[in-house]
């Protein structure tokens, strides 16, 4: 995501954590309790899966501390910009969508929080242009979320 999003949005991109890990029972409980042992809090998550790994893609309250405790206990991951966007109701998610394809930009994958401080559902979003979309949902009186506003 370039400056100019960030400056507009008033803080830091939301990061997103693409975790690689073995397809074996018990795996992600592991995961997450170790992420749980270092007060880090996943707010957003959804996994794919393959017959030997899986691919969790989370996104947490405390992305640095989270790179370091990945970083030191040895997994595979790599970190993204993901657009984050605040709804009101189940009404806006059709209008969500119908902005981003009026503005034809390329949805390559979305998923839902599992928690937000303000209790208010948001979208975890990777798309073809985060500057348009981010632009062309402000613009259509959509509220996207920085870093701050989903951590603790």
């Amino acid at each position: 995501m370039s400056d100019s999003v960030v400056e507009g949005l008033g803080g830091d991109p939301v990061v997103q954590f693409s975790v690689f890990l073995e397809n074996k029972v018990g795996r992600l409980s592991e995961f997450s309790r170790l992420l749980a042992q270092n007060s880090i809090h996943i707010i957003a998550m959804t996994v794919l899966d393959t017959t030997d790994s899986s691919i969790v893609r989370i996104i947490v309250d405390d992305p640095v501390n989270s790179s370091s405790v990945l970083y030191l206990e040895g997994y595979s991951f790599s970190e993204t910009e993901v657009l984050v966007v605040e709804m009101n109701s189940v009404d806006d998610v059709p209008v969500l969508l119908s902005t981003i394809l009026a503005a034809e930009i390329n949805v390559h994958y979305l998923y839902p929080f599992i928690f937000r401080p303000s209790d208010k559902s948001a979208l975890a979003i990777q798309l073809e242009d985060l500057d348009l979309a981010a632009d062309v949902l402000k613009y259509s009186d959509f509220r996207v979320l920085c870093q701050s506003d989903i951590s603790r």
